[in-house]
């Protein structure tokens, strides 16, 4: 195992008691009680996973999520008291690949982590293992190639996470044709997906963000209300 994992949480007695869960099933834990402190060890260390608490005292963790996502792909998991929908479906919106809502059962975060964890390298393994009948797309203006596991617009490269790359990627694969949200979520998440389920939602939003695109007036990824979401030929 030996996966890397940041804990950064002012709390000191939840950081303390998820390094101890943590360090008991084998990972190697970077801990720390404030934002800078966890901003200096994303930019000087190896790191498979984080886990980043919302509320910090100097910096929050929505704004090191953002970091992380300016840089690097592996999985974030948001830790809060907030239980609104609207936080966390802001945490998915800037890159957070999972949310857990204060107070938890330590143990339901490694199990997240090892869902986190097993997701990010089977869908790595899955990127290079399997084979189509192409390698990659350029639909107007749009070149997403799954080799290099770069994505261009105009010319100019847009840095997605692993889940928005697969996400654009299968959409891609399926140009012209309407993909439901649940097949959507069954075939990049490997879950079953239920009716409120607003993961999809939120990395759309996160996608469109990245590419400049109206949700009003998409030029790539059109919402086909009540079926779901397409690129046009």
């Amino acid at each position: 195992m030996n996966e890397s994992i940041l804990i950064v949480d002012d709390e000191k007695e939840i950081a303390d008691l998820l390094e101890i869960y943590l360090k008991n099933d084998g990972y190697i834990v970077h801990k720390f009680y404030t934002g800078a402190e966890a901003l200096t060890c994303i930019q000087t260390t190896s790191l498979d996973l984080a886990i980043i608490d919302v509320m910090l005292p100097d910096v929050d963790g929505f704004s090191i999520c953002q970091r992380i996502r300016e840089t690097f792909y592996y999985p974030v998991i948001m830790l809060t008291a907030k239980i609104a929908d609207e936080d966390k479906i802001m945490g998915l919106t800037i890159g957070a690949d999972d949310y857990i809502t204060k107070p938890f059962n330590p143990l339901e975060v490694v199990a997240r982590v090892k869902t986190q964890l097993r997701r990010y390298t089977s869908y790595n393994a899955l990127a290079d293992k399997r084979m189509t009948n192409t390698n990659e797309y350029d639909i107007r203006g749009l070149s997403i190639n799954r080799n290099t596991h770069k994505c261009f617009l105009y010319g100019k490269e847009i840095a997605l996470t692993p889940i928005e790359f697969a996400i654009l990627w299968y959409l891609c694969e399926h140009q012209g044709t309407v993909v439901s949200s649940e097949e959507l979520f069954e075939a990049v998440w490997g879950e079953k997906y239920f009716n409120n389920n607003n993961t999809v939602m939120a990395h759309i939003g996160r996608l469109r963000e990245k590419m400049n695109e109206s949700a009003r007036k998409p030029k790539f990824i059109v919402n086909v209300w009540g079926v779901g979401y397409t690129i046009e030929k």
